[in-house]
């Protein structure tokens, strides 16, 4: 039956469907994929980046090695060196959000064993961290930097994880 000829189905707030957000994940190559799954699974990265975004839309987490963040770092923030993370967003409303981050795990590796962290604690934080860049939160001034840290220290605690911001 063609969907113009049904009757319209009215539907109260209740009822509306849930948003869409599809979450993509990728990996610049086998040898990173596997380490990120010894760290955590599919399922958790999805759920920390569905705690951090309620609008529709696609999110593309991609994870690279040195090399690969380094050249993005370049390309795009003039920096030679290899971040932890990068966020890129392309379309942002008050529904809708797009957007690709990009985690370089040696970095992210390497600041969890400096900060006596664990991966996955410092990988959820991140994530969370990415999220809120991608729509519209930064850290450039005071007052950005606290709105956005209070923002990421509620939704780590809501999903089991201690202040990232605590003194050690």
């Amino acid at each position: 039956m063609s969907s113009l000829l049904r009757k319209p189905i009215k539907m109260t707030a209740k009822q509306l469907p849930p948003s869409k957000l599809e979450i993509d994940i990728q990996f610049a190559s086998a040898a990173i994929e596997e380490k990120v799954f010894a760290i955590v699974s599919l399922a958790a990265i999805k759920k920390w980046v569905k705690a951090a975004v309620h609008l529709n839309g696609l999110i593309t987490l991609r994870f690279v090695n040195a090399a690969e963040g380094k050249k993005l770092n370049f390309a795009f923030r003039s920096k030679d060196y290899a971040t932890n993370v990068l966020t890129f967003p392309y379309e942002l409303s008050k529904k809708t959000l797009t957007a690709d981050i990009i985690f370089c795990l040696p970095v992210i590796q390497k600041e969890a064993s400096e900060q006596s962290k664990s991966m996955q604690t410092h990988l959820a934080h991140l994530i969370i961290h990415g999220c809120l860049h991608a729509q519209g939160l930064d850290h450039e001034s005071d007052k950005e930097a606290k709105k956005m840290e209070g923002r990421e220290i509620a939704l780590l605690t809501s999903l089991g994880f201690a202040n990232p911001y605590a003194p050690i």
